[in-house]
């Protein structure tokens, strides 16, 4: 099936989201859709599904124009989306979550044909390799086979055209590969593939087409063989340094120092943070290196106090933490950037004014004899969204209708307005595009530069490489061990793992 979109424009108020867009997508390939956050590109994918009414342009299938009045529509043409954020009933099984809506019955009493559904999956899963069993509760599989579970659906539904919306934004490395394999065995099959992403590397591994949008306009094309300087610079509309600028850190006295810090869950009674132990000083970053799921998060979380440690201690410039409650810690000077900014960082139909204040409300200037000051609010909003380069049609608008990367920017703007002692940022540039990613590197630097004491949680490795001042590697809920940013890949390959020591137990 040929797609074309023909001059499509979407406004919202006053703002242009999409400008006379125009693209064409072929059988039997992937085209990128490359910008920076909030550029226009889920804007325009929304107008293709049926989800937003376009005011201005045409939809052309095989030639032929066609208008959705929504989503059902838009799947009946042979259109399937997987969104960023996953449209999935976490309770209900990978077979119900896959005929939901498009349900199909059997018998007199027309009652619903699981069979015909869990044999869908199954039919799919094996033909592409996404090993998903039918009967699986959605909410206990990974990120990763939710997402495949996303995919399901949409082939089930005969999608001709399938568009990924941020495919990657909170998939391990591990998931990014295997998800890039997927759309490669997609495009093989004929499936036209729309990868929505600002991710340089995913682009060049699988895309076809490269169509570059700035601001809401199409600003240029580029083929995979492009540097990712080159599309970089596409994107952001001026140089972008890929590389991170740092002097060397001027390190000072200990400011965090955790000694023998266990946590066990308290549902599983499994131990997630075993005897952990380590400091940080002032000035320096440490990064935690590992694969997803072998306590980094845990840790984060046990330091700011979000699970209670089951014995152990954590001090921060000489103050013991465990026991006080988070607003306590937070209010020592620890900012602390969540690993799930939905989930956690944001609140979704707060506005982006008042996310940019829910650790500082309660004090001066914010608020005063109890009541929150709107002019001083307002007035924080604009400077932290200018100084952040949040997309937004104001700031009165709700956080929940921005763009993911704009999201974390707000998480990111509001934990760095503080003065610090400690940062903590689980996996700080998730779904941010390169220029967003250089402006944070930054200022993570520059936090370190003025004596803060810094904790990276990262699962890509080339962001620990770049910022880190030693590098923590954990395993199973223990620091293997901490090493230099010297360290080659292989051997932090194999700690991650799980071996370290000796030529024959690395072996």
């Amino acid at each position: 099936m040929k797609l074309e979109l023909r001059e499509i424009t979407k406004r919202f108020g006053d703002f242009t989201a999409n400008d006379a867009i125009s693209i064409t997508v072929e059988s039997g390939t992937v085209h990128a859709l490359l910008g920076e956050n909030g550029a226009g590109k889920s804007t325009l994918m929304n107008v293709l599904f049926g989800l937003y009414d376009a005011d201005g342009g045409q939809i052309l299938l095989d030639d032929e124009p066609v208008t959705f009045a929504g989503p059902g529509d838009a799947m009946a043409a042979g259109i399937g989306m997987v969104h960023q954020h996953f449209m999935l009933v976490p309770v209900f099984t990978v077979a119900e979550n896959v005929m939901l809506g498009h349900e199909q019955v059997k018998g007199p009493a027309k009652m619903l044909d699981v069979a015909a559904a869990r044999a869908k999956v199954r039919e799919l899963s094996d033909r592409f390799g996404f090993d998903i069993d039918p009967d699986a509760i959605v909410e206990n599989l990974s990120v990763g086979a939710q997402q495949r579970v996303e995919i399901i659906k949409a082939l089930s539904r005969d999608a001709k055209v399938l568009i990924l919306d941020e495919p990657t934004a909170v998939l391990t490395p591990q998931e990014t590969d295997e998800l890039l394999e997927i759309v490669r065995q997609l495009r093989d099959s004929g499936t036209a593939v729309v990868l929505i992403t600002h991710k340089l590397r995913e682009v060049k591994a699988v895309a076809d087409t490269i169509t570059v949008i700035r601001r809401g306009k199409v600003v240029g094309t580029a083929e995979p063989s492009a540097s990712q300087e080159e599309l970089a610079s596409l994107m952001v509309g001026r140089d972008v340094s890929m590389t991170v600028d740092k002097d060397e850190a001027q390190v000072g006295d200990t400011m965090l120092e955790v000694s023998d810090l266990t946590v066990v869950d308290e549902d599983s009674q499994v131990t997630v943070l075993d005897n952990v132990s380590f400091e940080v000083k002032r000035g320096e970053i440490l990064a935690v290196a590992g694969v997803q799921g072998n306590g980094q998060t845990e840790l984060a979380e046990a330091i700011l106090g979000v699970i209670a440690a089951s014995s152990g201690s954590v001090r921060l410039d000489g103050d013991e933490l465990t026991g006080r409650s988070i607003r306590d810690n937070l209010e020592a000077g620890i900012g602390f950037v969540p690993e799930d900014r939905t989930e956690d960082g944001v609140v979704a139909t707060f506005t982006v004014a008042n996310n940019l204040i829910l650790d500082l409300y309660q004090g001066a200037p914010y608020s005063r004899r109890g009541a929150i000051d709107p002019k001083v609010v307002t007035s924080h909003a604009e400077e932290q969204v200018e100084r952040f380069d949040v997309r937004t049609t104001s700031i009165e608008a709700l956080t929940g209708s921005l763009s993911g990367g704009n999201q974390q920017k707000v998480v990111l703007a509001r934990e760095l307005a503080r003065d610090l002692k400690l940062l903590i940022a689980s996996q700080p540039t998730r779904g941010l595009d390169v220029g967003s990613i250089e402006f944070v590197h930054k200022r993570i630097i520059e936090e370190r530069d003025k004596g803060v004491a810094v904790i990276i949680v990262s699962s890509e490795l080339d962001e620990v490489y770049a910022l880190a001042d030693r590098i923590a590697v954990m395993y199973h809920g223990r620091i293997v061990d901490i090493v230099e940013p010297d360290t080659d890949r292989d051997t932090l390959g194999l700690m991650m793992a799980g071996a370290h020591g000796d030529e024959e137990e690395a072996a």
